[in-house]
């Protein structure tokens, strides 16, 4: 039967301290670790924790950690004594016991829940303002089963319907042939792009693709910030960048489609950069949607801390 663990982190004054890491560790040196972040009210929590031997690591720039180390019963709800955090007295820069690429896989994990109304797949969004940066075999994981979640197939055969009932792409034919190549054809769109710009190219290039939520200030900030990572993006060395991954992942499909689509509809050099365009500008639409829409729509996400990222 499993258990919980939670508790609050406070500072030296005894004020409430949001933003907090808070890394779980079971399983001695080789340990599993969980991560989460304090909310608003200082508070931390972990559900689903497995009885047995815990250690629970806190730590926040210019901060000394702290470690507490337990035991769980089997169905306990264990909560641990305020958290006091203490400044680092020695350096700014804090050591902690779980490695980036341990908490990278762990925010990963969270993101792959994450489902607007709790259906359609949102895994390319983090609402954690200094995530990790991604490992590529990350990347690649999250671009994979976003591809393959149902809800995208099914997409693609929505579209692929509307497409034959219109008689779009008319050199497929009709009949549950014309279907298949039109079901074909959007399939590839969506996983050629999604793997290019999505994996393929962030990890050559060192990029993160993922939508970063702001979250916080004016709404014309917000906004301003939401148009422009249409064409910017976060390194992996965490510095924003011209998004060269999601413009030439873009480009690279819209020619590759070229090898599949009907002769009298495939594209030229001048339709594949209008397209670039329009593709640019839907990008941007879909990132203003993202920050002030879809959290809401969410179910169940982890009350991350908001910060500029």
């Amino acid at each position: 039967m499993q258990a919980s663990i939670g508790g609050v982190v406070v500072d030296r004054d005894g004020a409430v301290y949001e933003g907090a890491h808070v890394a779980l560790a079971q399983g001695g040196t080789s340990a599993a670790v969980r991560t989460t972040i304090s909310d608003s009210n200082g508070r931390f929590h972990f559900d689903g924790v497995a009885p047995g031997a815990f250690r629970l690591t806190f730590f926040s720039d210019g901060f000394a950690t702290q470690t507490v180390s337990g035991a769980l019963h089997a169905g306990e709800s264990y909560e641990a004594k305020a958290i006091v955090l203490v400044f680092h007295s020695t350096a700014s820069e804090v050591r902690v016991t779980a490695s980036q690429v341990e908490i990278a896989q762990e925010q990963v994990k969270e993101e792959e829940t994450q489902r607007v109304l709790g259906v359609v797949p949102n895994f390319f969004v983090s609402y954690v303002p200094d995530a990790a940066a991604l490992t590529p075999k990350q990347k690649y994981s999250l671009a994979w089963k976003t591809s393959i979640d149902p809800m995208t197939l099914l997409s693609v055969g929505a579209f692929a319907g509307i497409e034959q009932a219109t008689n779009s792409f008319s050199g497929y034919g009709q009949g549950a042939q014309g279907y298949a190549k039109r079901y074909g054809a959007g399939f590839g769109d969506s996983l050629i792009g999604t793997m290019l710009g999505g994996a393929v190219l962030p990890s050559l290039l060192k990029q993160d693709p993922r939508y970063f939520y702001k979250g916080t200030g004016t709404t014309r900030s917000r906004l301003l910030y939401a148009i422009a990572s249409a064409v910017m993006c976060r390194g992996d060395n965490g510095r924003r960048q011209v998004n060269y991954s999601g413009l030439l992942g873009g480009m690279a499909a819209g020619g590759i489609s070229n090898l599949y689509y009907p002769a009298s509809d495939r594209s030229g050099v001048g339709l594949t950069f209008e397209n670039l365009a329009i593709g640019t500008a839907g990008s941007a639409v879909q990132n203003i949607f993202q920050e002030f829409v879809v959290r809401k729509l969410t179910p169940r996400l982890p009350n991350y801390s908001s910060s500029k990222p």
